[in-house]
């Protein structure tokens, strides 16, 4: 008992076991429109990953890692002592400090510093401001 096929053969599309082959001749099932099916959703892995990538923001992700580098090498050390980046939202950058006093000290004194080094860094359409708080 054969189950003839005009399209291509079954392995063409997706892997099936012997079992399954089996067991589709017993139960006298045609999986060639399922297996047509299924392949018309599949595609190469090359167009895939620029959208997979742009989805999970990992361009995001990687300019956020850049930044917290930057960070300790650009900055001040006594500032980069006392306060990390800690995200990226919107142009807006994040920094936690670890007390009011250096909060107040970086706000008042270093703020503009802090955001020119950064912008000329990596350009002001990136960092357009600096969130500064306790945490």
């Amino acid at each position: 008992m054969n189950i003839t096929r005009k399209s291509k053969p079954r392995s063409a599309f997706i892997p099936v076991s012997p079992r399954q082959a089996v067991l589709a001749q017993w139960r006298r099932v045609d999986l060639a429109p399922l297996e047509q099916a299924q392949s018309a959703t599949v595609q190469a892995v090359k167009a895939l990953m620029p959208r997979v990538l742009t989805q999970l923001g990992l361009d995001r992700r990687c300019a956020e890692t850049e930044i917290v580098k930057v960070w300790n090498h650009l900055i001040d050390p006594n500032i980069v002592a006392h306060a990390q980046p800690t995200g990226l939202r919107k142009g807006t950058l994040f920094v936690t400090v670890d007390s009011s006093v250096w909060l107040n000290e970086i706000v008042r004194y270093r703020r503009r510093e802090v955001l020119e080094r950064l912008q000329h860094s990596f350009g002001a359409a990136l960092i357009t401001r600096i969130s500064f708080r306790v945490g």
